[in-house]
């Protein structure tokens, strides 16, 4: 995995914070809660390959 890949999820979880705490100041907690499940769910697509990945490489590690 690299770096950088690292801090794309970071981004997304700062602008998604920032994004939560905007909304919930200005009364708008459900709008929040939506934009908090949508960050989660771009940061679980991009998580998924990585974690394909992963697996194939145990795979080939122990030959199963």
């Amino acid at each position: 995995m690299e770096v950088n890949f690292i801090f794309k999820i970071a981004a997304i979880g700062i602008i998604v914070a920032v994004l939560n705490t905007l909304l919930t100041r200005s009364g708008r907690e459900e709008q929040a809660m939506l934009t908090t499940l949508a960050g989660v769910i771009v940061v679980l697509m991009m998580l998924i390959p990585q974690i394909s990945s992963l697996f194939k490489a145990v795979r080939e590690l122990f030959n199963l």
